[in-house]
């Protein structure tokens, strides 16, 4: 498999001379990695001799995963066994030379494998672990295993997605995965700041269903203060009005939020009911919820008389936040997506690839993909030899005892 850069940005990245090693599979532990390396960090993406499963997840072409090009993208793949004793001491010894290892293996599995944070930290004290997990490192769900889907109803985010009466709706996508790697970055950005004051590096203990838990916005506190449960709300918001999705004349769906009071009395001008915008009882929010059902009924009325465009169109002259729901098709064909460079292009094979940017934008060190996900083991060789001062003869040996 051969690729070609997305680009030949000569920009480091704001992390460049940060190394890392990431000993994740799947998603949560290597989107981590992805976003460290989009950044400028050298990745070291530690595989077994199969290789990552998710090179073969979803939709694959040629052979290998499409969403591999993208969350392998800037890593240098090695190869290594961790089943032998051989493998593993070959870990340690990179992980001393790391700032940064990255791992989402059930808890207890590095100390099962002699990699624990007290060994590799008597090796390197300012490394820092970033472990993320189903539950954490400690408690007594601890040893469970933990995927997204189940952590994201354990951590609430499940129980609020859906129309009432109905089973919870999942998006599909894995998103405690993805909301636990960027917690973990922002963990793994902090432990380093404190490194740089204190010389020492720390774990970092991420969990999905904590990640999916720090979504809950007031969900807490109005619980513990009032005894309110936040039921799911199918597509509005409980307590904002209005906010919500409506069906246009074309079949399309526009959402609209029209919950300041000021924004309340232009929607409900634009759409023909300036009775309701001046009605005293909905001067508020408070009244408006009051009286939910019906402004969402004269709301829909009006947009199913005209197609999105022009009901979004109408909208933002009254300045009135309106939107519509894009597919990834739509995404492609929308011009602020073009002009925001959200979309890289790779080359596989000579056949090219779109894969997404990743933000934020940084205006002196921006991010950018270098390279697509690379073949398993591809930086063997050269990591073993860079790194650890191994020669051919060396790393030819440890391919023969199949430790590499």
């Amino acid at each position: 498999m051969t690729q070609t850069p997305a680009d030949d940005r000569p920009a480091p990245g704001p992390l460049a001379g940060l190394r890392v090693l990431e000993l994740g599979q799947l998603i949560a532990g290597p989107f981590t990695g992805t976003l460290l390396a989009y950044f400028g960090a050298e990745v070291i993406k530690i595989e077994p001799p199969e290789g990552d499963p998710i090179r073969q997840w979803r939709v694959v072409r040629d052979g290998t995963s499409l969403w591999w090009h993208s969350i392998g993208r800037n890593k240098k793949s090695v190869r290594i066994d961790l089943k032998t004793g051989e493998g593993r001491a070959l870990v340690g010894r990179l992980a001393a030379r790391c700032d940064v290892l990255v791992e989402n293996f059930r808890p207890g599995t590095l100390e099962k494998w002699g990699l624990g944070p007290e060994v590799l930290k008597a090796a390197n004290p300012g490394l820092v672990i970033a472990r993320i997990s189903g539950y954490g490192q400690d408690g007594p769900y601890a040893g469970k295993a933990g995927y997204a889907s189940v952590c994201e109803g354990f951590g609430g985010l499940r129980y609020v997605n859906g129309m009432p009466g109905e089973p919870p709706v999942r998006p599909n996508l894995s998103i405690g995965d993805t909301l636990a790697a960027l917690h973990a970055v922002i963990g793994i950005l902090m432990a380093l700041h404190q490194r740089g004051r204190s010389g020492s590096g720390q774990v970092v203990d991420v969990a999905l269903f904590e990640a999916v838990y720090n979504l809950l916005e007031s969900v807490v506190p109005e619980f513990d203060g009032a005894g309110v449960v936040r039921e799911p709300s199918g597509t509005t918001v409980t307590g904002i009005v209005p906010t919500n999705t409506y069906r246009c004349a074309d079949g399309r769906w526009a959402i609209i939020g029209g919950n300041g009071d000021s924004i309340y009395k232009r929607l409900m001008r634009a759409a023909g009911r300036a009775d309701l915008a001046d009605d005293p009882r909905l001067a508020h929010n408070p009244g408006r919820v009051q009286h939910e059902a019906e402004i969402d009924a004269a709301i829909a009325a009006w947009t199913a008389t005209l197609p999105l465009a022009e009901v979004v169109s109408s909208l933002e002259t009254a300045g009135v936040p309106a939107g519509p729901i894009y597919s990834v098709r739509d995404m492609f064909a929308d011009p602020q997506y073009q002009a925001r460079g959200l979309f890289e292009r790779v080359e596989i094979d000579g056949k090219p690839l779109a894969i997404p940017a990743i933000p934020p934008k940084l205006s002196a060190t921006p991010g950018g993909t270098r390279w697509s996900g690379p073949a398993i083991g591809a930086h063997t060789g050269e990591v073993l030899g860079e790194w650890l001062g191994m020669d051919a003869e060396a790393v030819n040996g440890l391919r023969q005892r199949g430790v590499i």
